[in-house]
């Protein structure tokens, strides 16, 4: 760990949870670094750029969110020379990064060869990497994202050691095994112990839920850059606590009022992109994450849990009517 170095804060990748739209609310609220995208499976063949530029419409803005933060595109799939050839296909669309994902836990894409059960396999993990990095251009990042393991930790360093010699940019850590899932704790200490194996940037990634969890990963895992996930989502304005107590200034968290100025900001965000049948169930979605910090999230979702209409939704959310409608 470099003291000098600013630390990072990373955006998770949330798959069904964390896409374009809010990847692009939580970047305007500032603190951080980067964005992944949610996973696109690969799994046979070079799948066509429609299929990137749905999962990362942000190639369209030079790889970046509205806010200027980078969005590294995720790639998951078992067979190394297909994922190294949508890599290289992500790099050739703009993707300022790639990321590769050993780290879901899902049994969907665990039982179709992705994601965290690779992780039983430490040399194929070295082949995909390795042969990702071959094909991409030098000066292209690529990232990859692993947890301590399948069932145990009792291969997390010949995971780390085999990651290593592929010449990756930087690992990210979720510290704990896909058995683990996302039950506490993080073990963070693993982390430290990745650094007997590696000297590539390491990023730790679970259960980091405020300032003082964030120091707590820090001092174990003897790395001062952090990805945050469901965190960010039930604490929206985490990255810029964050980056504020790492300054030693002070800032106000946000209120529950500046909150549904947001969630009112997310409805519009996703009427640009979706159906409007489908705008309300992110906001549903992410006041159950709300609710962990800011209990009025859940009375809020009392009420508008049977909403289906976005102009209905907007007004419970506490917005008000087009004047045009009021004037009729």
């Amino acid at each position: 760990m470099n003291p000098e170095a600013n630390p990072r804060i990373l955006l998770a990748p949330m798959e069904g949870v964390i896409d374009h739209t809010m990847r692009d609310l939580l970047t305007q609220l500032g603190g951080v670094d980067r964005c992944v995208t949610e996973f696109v499976r690969v799994s046979q063949e070079l799948l066509p750029p429609r299929v990137f530029h749905r999962l990362c419409p942000e190639l369209a803005n030079g790889g970046c969110t509205s806010s200027g933060v980078p969005v590294y595109l995720q790639i998951l799939g078992g067979d190394p020379s297909v994922v190294a050839e949508n890599a290289s296909r992500a790099a050739e669309l703009g993707a300022p990064g790639v990321d590769l994902n050993f780290g879901c836990p899902a049994k969907t894409v665990n039982r179709s060869d992705g994601g965290s059960i690779i992780l039983r396999e430490p040399e194929r993990v070295h082949r995909i990497v390795a042969a990702t990095r071959q094909a991409l251009p030098p000066s292209v990042p690529l990232s990859v994202k692993i947890r301590l393991g399948f069932d145990s930790s009792d291969r997390f360093l010949d995971i780390v050691s085999g990651i290593d010699a592929a010449r990756p940019s930087e690992l990210v850590i979720h510290a704990r095994t896909r058995a683990d899932g996302y039950r506490p704790p993080a073990y963070w200490e693993h982390i430290a112990l990745a650094r007997s194996k590696t000297r590539l940037p390491l990023i730790a990634n679970g259960e980091i839920w405020g300032v003082g969890d964030a120091k707590l990963a820090r001092e174990k895992s003897g790395t001062r850059d952090l990805m945050l996930g469901r965190g960010v989502l039930c604490r929206p304005d985490l990255p810029r606590l964050l980056r504020a107590a790492d300054s030693g200034v002070e800032v106000d968290a946000l209120t529950w009022h500046e909150i549904r100025g947001y969630l009112l900001k997310y409805l519009a965000i996703t009427l640009e992109s979706y159906d409007a049948r489908y705008a309300v169930n992110p906001i549903k979605q992410w006041l159950g994450y709300l609710r962990h910090y800011y209990p009025q999230a859940a009375a809020m979702f009392v009420v508008i849990k049977r909403i289906l209409d976005p102009e209905e939704l907007r007004l419970a959310l506490g917005g008000k009517e087009d004047p045009e409608q009021q004037a009729a």
